[in-house]
């Protein structure tokens, strides 16, 4: 496979930074990962950066080298991560469970599947028109679906963000998967936190990603949003790759070119977006990039061993 990819994330006008993202491949498979902590429940980095590892881990064991069952695989480790956090609240012993929403797109054999809870999105385009886009799970798209609200009043209404599936409630997160997509060389998948699209209309979003390179649309993008947002903007996180093909052997290169031909035989590798590192100003965000770390490292171990006997169902 080879493929162009960035991701860039800005903490914008909040005190932490609760976005995670990452992305892991093998040389026939590749997994792409936003979560997006939410801010009204305590830790939100801590859900996402379960999320995430969870993610990461599964595709670890599953991907010999491309992934069997790419559907399942994704549901599955959407549970996964959802009963991660809600052992690690239990263990915690916190009145209330960390969530966070996510959106995680495989692809393999030129193909991309893609599940999501909440309203972090996924994009795909192609020559400047967007093949597919995730529907966010929240009231204001409810009411969209069932004509009770305009399309227009996306960004404006009231209930737009009130969401009804995120990992690590109370209750089962409700999955959605896409239908198989079929990649063409120059494709585009993009997943953005809504301090992106919240801020950017699709068209905005669009005619960066058709007029520019992604190493030069994703950082044009996320300082766009922010500047807009100002003080007090979101966290602000998006994730892109640009397809080039299943079995091109180009070499990898300098403006995020990879090529997964060069990697050795049953190899995965994993990039994990590094967070900001914690103002020393602030020592409360500091105490909290300290303890996320340590923490998110032992609920990951203590998982392992379902997240092996999961995979293995994978299989």
């Amino acid at each position: 496979m080879q493929f162009s990819v960035y991701q860039q994330s800005h903490i914008g006008g909040r005190k932490v930074n609760q976005d995670r993202m990452g992305y892991s491949y093998t040389r026939e498979a590749l997994l792409l990962v936003l979560a997006d902590g939410m801010g009204g429940h305590q830790r939100g980095e801590v859900a996402a950066g379960i999320a995430l590892q969870t993610m990461s881990a599964l595709f670890r064991n599953a991907a010999t080298p491309w992934v069997r069952k790419p559907e399942r695989f994704l549901e599955e480790a959407f549970m996964q991560a959802h009963e991660a956090i809600q052992r690690y609240a239990r263990e915690q012993g916190m009145p209330d469970n960390p969530r966070t929403t996510i959106v995680a797109c495989l692809v393999q054999h030129n193909c991309a599947v893609w599940a999501h809870c909440g309203d972090s999105r996924l994009y795909w385009l192609r020559r400047g028109q967007i093949l597919a886009r995730t529907r966010d799970h929240s009231h204001i798209e409810h009411l969209i679906a069932k004509g009770l609200a305009d399309p227009s009043e996306r960004n404006t209404h009231p209930d737009r963000n009130k969401l009804y599936s995120c990992l690590g409630a109370n209750t089962p997160p409700r999955v959605e998967l896409s239908r198989q997509a079929s990649l063409e060389p120059g494709d585009v998948l993009l997943l953005c936190s809504d301090g992106l699209w919240g801020i950017l209309p699709d068209t905005e979003i669009v005619h960066q990603l058709s007029t520019h390179t992604i190493v030069q649309a994703v950082p044009d993008m996320i300082g766009m949003a922010t500047a807009i947002a100002g003080s007090r903007g979101d966290n602000t996180t998006a994730l892109a790759i640009q397809w080039q093909g299943a079995h091109d052997a180009a070499s990898s290169g300098d403006d995020g070119m990879v090529s997964t031909l060069m990697l050795p035989e049953g190899e995965v590798t994993t990039r994990l977006a590094e967070q900001p590192a914690a103002d020393p100003a602030n020592p409360a965000t500091a105490a909290l990039d300290d303890f996320d770390d340590e923490d998110i490292e032992k609920a990951i171990a203590e998982i392992r061993d379902a997240i092996e006997k999961s995979s293995q169902l994978l299989k």
